[in-house]
């Protein structure tokens, strides 16, 4: 049976969550804390793309302040929105790590910056033409979908916070040291105490208050480095092509192409998994505006030195994890980060902040993200269907470039583009496997795997010995703690029920149901 759509709706005149609004000191001291959670994310890319490229140090800042600047940007478009136009929920906008392998290849095959940029624009604008068709398939991301996806979320960022813990620089002499993951844990321990405590106020804001007494703690350590800051000019506006005129290659179009599909599948994920976190209707319409804007700010972010712009995933985990559901403060996050990329100096402050620090954060952020997706799959209903399947091999899909990153090593470039993401590679297993099994029924099982079924039960009027813990009996029925009902067997069917179950002709209890309802039937 299919599963329930996820589009959820509000009582008649009630206030979407999303829509709060909170007083300005609340508004930028949350929004800090999206920034600083992904503030480590949305400059990686820039420095990884810029040291390829072998740019010099000044066209380095100019790409990081690029990508600050348009990060803030994007995150009003789509935390704000326009007509048709962002998805007007609390999604935070940044450089996305799905096109870094295509640019790298790019880049390794004779191309330049200017090849990215043209590349990211043309297939930009092509995926905001397309937004609206490739949003027609929130149908097919019913509960079991999206609490798969949203889990996966999670547990492919968890080895990003590791590598922060670790130091985040694999070639530093430090990287993985005692002294560093020591901070981390402290810093996850500071939020968890904070979590504890009795005030709200502290509680959410505890990632803020993590971060910064972490970074406190680290300078004690002497692993606080701020002797850049103050360095260079106060303001620092980015200019327009400051890379020159983008060029336009066919075969760098075409790969970026593929990147904008895999970007597309993780804002769709991560556009519902925030209206589930928060509790707000999210239809089609919603996820194709949000697409768009991440089109959109692509297109922007080009002619500014920047990248493809996606949803933080790690953001959502936030949302989550504080109950701040006000779409207004991703706003406040996004002028925070405008102003990071207009005022260097800013900049300088928050890059003081020690890798390990964000690290011993992600551990909480991202594993609140799979606690997420896990309470939604309780949603779903495992017996008498293929959903357990779903799940299980959806989620092994998603682990396996976490666990294996050469795993497609050998296979085509847009194989490894696609499936290099735990998340899409989730979301693509997930959504053809629930097409499989929920939505094409023909040759469907009407005893599914016994993998997937539950347990046969059943009673009998003369002998209840069967009855478990959690049983119990309401309007004249035998239910179990699930609140499924278990068959009542007349004694003389009783045999014949249980030699079918031993030989697997009955699987599960909804048969054994069908069986005594189909012979009431012939014998009335």
């Amino acid at each position: 049976m299919t599963e329930k759509s996820t589009t959820k709706s509000l009582p008649p005149g009630s206030k979407r969550p999303e829509d709060a609004w909170l007083p300005v000191p609340k508004l930028f001291a949350y929004g800090l804390q999206h920034v600083l959670t992904m503030y480590g994310g949305i400059i990686a890319v820039p420095l990884i793309i810029g040291k390829a490229a072998g740019v010099d140090g000044d066209q380095l800042v100019a790409l990081v302040t690029a990508s600050l600047f348009v990060g803030g940007i994007a995150t009003l478009i789509q935390s704000i929105g326009f007509p048709l136009v962002g998805s007007k929920l609390p999604l935070i906008q940044g450089v996305s790590f799905a096109g870094v392998a295509t640019m790298l290849a790019i880049l390794t095959g004779g191309g330049s910056l200017s090849d990215i940029f043209g590349a990211v624009i043309v297939a930009s604008v092509i995926g905001f033409v397309v937004a609206p068709f490739f949003a027609r398939i929130i149908r097919f991301f019913p509960p079991v979908v999206t609490g798969v996806v949203i889990t996966a979320i999670g547990l492919t960022l968890i080895p990003t916070a590791a590598d922060w813990a670790m130091g985040g620089d694999e070639a530093a002499a430090d990287y993985g040291s005692v002294q560093n993951i020591a901070l981390a844990f402290i810093t996850f321990a500071v939020i968890l105490l904070l979590s504890k405590v009795g005030s709200a106020a502290i509680s959410r804001l505890s990632i803020l208050l993590g971060l910064i007494i972490g970074t406190g703690i680290g300078a004690a350590m002497g692993m606080t480095d701020f002797s850049e800051v103050g360095q260079g000019a106060p303001v620092a506006i980015p200019g327009l092509l400051p890379f020159g005129a983008p060029t336009f290659d066919l075969a760098a179009i075409g790969s970026m192409l593929i990147v904008i599909l895999v970007i597309k599948t993780e804002t769709a994920a991560d556009v519902l998994a925030v209206g589930e976190i928060i509790g707000t209707p999210v239809d089609k319409k919603r996820v194709a505006a949000g697409l768009r804007a991440d089109m959109a700010s692509s297109v922007i972010a080009s002619f500014f030195g920047s990248f493809t712009q996606s949803a933080f995933a790690q953001n959502v985990g936030l949302v989550a994890l504080t109950g701040v559901r006000s779409r207004f403060v991703v706003s406040a996050g996004g002028v925070i980060l405008i102003l990071l990329g207009l005022m260097p100096v800013l900049g300088q402050v928050v890059a003081a902040v020690p890798m390990p620090v964000l690290g011993g954060a992600g551990f909480i952020l991202f594993g609140t993200v799979s606690g997420s997706g896990i309470r939604n799959l309780k949603e779903v209903k495992f017996e008498g269907n293929m959903n357990l399947i779903i799940v299980s091999a959806s989620l092994a899909f998603a682990l396996v470039p976490v666990v294996k990153p050469d795993f497609y090593e050998h296979f085509p470039s847009w194989v490894q583009t696609i499936f290099h993401s735990g998340i899409s590679s989730a979301a693509i297993m997930a959504v053809l496997l629930n097409l499989l099994f929920n939505e094409l029924r023909f040759g469907n099982s009407t005893n599914p795997s016994v993998y997937a079924a539950k347990l046969a039960r059943f009673l009998t009027p003369s002998n209840l010995k069967d009855l478990r813990e959690g049983d119990k009996f309401i309007d004249g029925k035998f239910v179990d703690c699930d609140g499924e009902e278990i068959p009542l067997v007349p004694d003389e069917k009783a045999e014949e029920i249980q030699a079918a179950i031993d030989c697997g002709d009955i699987v599960d209890t909804a048969s054994v149901k069908q069986v005594v309802t189909s012979d009431s039937d012939n014998h009335r």
